[in-house]
């Protein structure tokens, strides 16, 4: 099984002791504003359930989130294949999701640029992808220092929304491999 380090952070397998911390973090209102709603404790270890065999079967997914220093679980970042229709599919999602008390330091932006590098190096990938509702501009703000591209034309209904929900309307992100090698 192949992990990602940075210099800070280990993207990693999730382990059993993932589950408690990670339900934690998806119950905080705070943390799941940008969603419709925080997370049962079935719900998220759920979510753990699917995650774990696609990171198996892919070589790629939405990798644990660890820092190395304390070896503290703090969210997960990576990429995964949406499971909705959409204009722009299909595609590979770049995502994240962190703890409150892991915001500000960098770490999103520090995770996402090593699941870019593994997608667009051993997992072959020519475009990833990502989107948020319009609301969340600290999200948009990570895949801008990506190197990612707000697509306007893109933008859309996400279809798992009811129309007029609060967070239906969502922006599209997209940066090929062309325009990541560019960056490096």
């Amino acid at each position: 099984m192949t992990e990602l380090k940075t210099d800070r952070l280990l993207l990693r397998q999730w382990q059993d002791s993932d589950y408690e911390p990670f339900a934690a973090m998806n119950a905080d209102p705070a943390v799941m504003e940008h969603f419709p709603a925080p997370m049962t404790r079935e719900a998220s270890d759920g979510l753990i359930d699917r995650i774990k065999p696609s990171i198996e079967e892919r070589g790629f997914g939405l990798w644990a989130l660890e820092v190395l220093d304390t070896g503290r679980f703090i969210g997960f970042t990576g990429l995964s294949v949406p499971s909705f229709e959409a204009h722009f599919m299909p595609a590979v999602e770049i995502g994240w999701r962190l703890s409150k008390d892991a915001w500000g330091n960098g770490y999103a932006s520090e995770a996402a640029r090593a699941s870019l590098a593994d997608g667009f190096g051993p997992a072959g990938l020519e475009e990833i992808v990502s989107f948020t509702a319009t609301s969340n501009k600290p999200s948009q703000r990570v895949m801008e220092r990506i190197g990612m591209t707000h697509d306007e034309a893109g933008d859309f209904d996400h279809p798992k929304l009811e129309p007029g929900h609060r967070l239906e309307r969502h922006v599209l992100y997209r940066i090929t491999r062309a325009q990541w090698e560019a960056r490096r």
